[in-house]
């Protein structure tokens, strides 16, 4: 029973891979997005899920890979090496920023993580000769059809999720996992046992950065055009958080089933209810997060032991 959820992640991940032979180039894209959020979920969830910080910088970190990644790539970099060197530059800025802006703890730290999207939005808008400004930046388009394009990326967000989701699973059995949950029980206490909070804090949340900077790069890519709203969206940094509580909390497949859940929802309200999806979708989350405090895995693991 224990390898059970592995099979059934596994199964999903083949399932999702192989949309392009049975399914139409809507589905591909679905697919597409379930792997990118799924990914974006994980990330989130080393600082928000075990660490317990609640953070809103996961736009940060999108736009500053999306906006390095194409600024390299728009340079004759290599693409596939535009996207590693944007996960490097964002894991490196979140190192470096946190060490500054982790001394802050709760609600301080939640308005110093949404500021943070705001400065860099500012900047991105700002310099015009750098980042294209407000009109936005083109990034050089991939060679090929818009179906292989379309597997392209399929298959790349798919490969950042599972690099994301075998992150977690090392984070969840290790010692970084262990000092994170204590963390999140009592800070104070954690560091009095000898538990290096600080260290600790800091890989966390540039485990948090990592996957979301080179996911950004990718969908820079993908996209072929970004700008400062539509990087460093305020929509994107509050979705993936919900996502993440609506699945499970520092868990392993928690932001994995809230992830799937979101979208498919937010799709299937959105052809169902084009005027009124995002209302009804934010009513049901919030019922469903009411009612359920430990994500939809608890409800499954209640039903599993009953």
């Amino acid at each position: 029973m224990k390898r059970l959820p592995y099979v059934l992640f596994a199964l999903w991940m083949l399932a999702l891979a192989a949309s392009p032979f049975l399914a139409s180039n809507y589905i591909v894209k679905i697919a597409t997005f379930l792997a990118m959020y799924a990914a974006l979920a994980l990330s989130w969830n080393f600082i928000g899920g075990y660490a317990g910080y609640p953070s809103f910088s996961t736009a940060a970190f999108f736009g500053l890979g999306a906006y390095s990644g194409a600024l390299m790539q728009n340079a004759g970099l290599w693409v596939g090496a535009a996207w590693v060197g944007a996960a490097i530059v964002t894991t490196v800025f979140a190192a470096l920023l946190g060490f500054a802006i982790l001394r802050m703890r709760g609600h301080y730290f939640a308005i110093a993580s949404i500021a943070l999207v705001e400065v860099l939005m500012l900047i991105a808008s700002t310099w015009a000769g750098f980042t294209g400004g407000g009109e936005g930046l083109n990034v050089k388009i991939m060679p090929g059809g818009p179906n292989y394009i379309g597997r392209v990326f399929l298959y790349t967000m798919l490969c950042i999720m599972l690099a994301a989701f075998i992150a977690t699973v090392l984070v969840d059995r290790g010692r970084l996992g262990f000092g994170l949950r204590c963390i999140q029980q009592n800070e104070d206490a954690a560091d009095m046992v000898g538990v290096d909070v600080t260290r600790y804090k800091t890989a966390a949340f540039a485990l948090s950065a990592v996957f979301c900077g080179a996911i950004g790069a990718a969908y820079a890519s993908w996209v072929a055009y970004i700008s400062p709203v539509d990087s460093f969206s305020i929509l994107l940094t509050l979705k993936v958080p919900v996502m993440v509580l609506l699945g499970g909390p520092g868990t392993v497949f928690g932001p994995v089933i809230g992830s799937a859940a979101f979208v498919l929802m937010e799709e299937t309200i959105w052809a169902k209810f084009l005027d009124y999806h995002q209302a009804i979708l934010g009513v049901i989350i919030v019922l469903l997060i009411f009612f359920l405090p430990g994500g939809l895995l608890r409800l499954f693991s209640r039903r599993g032991a009953a």
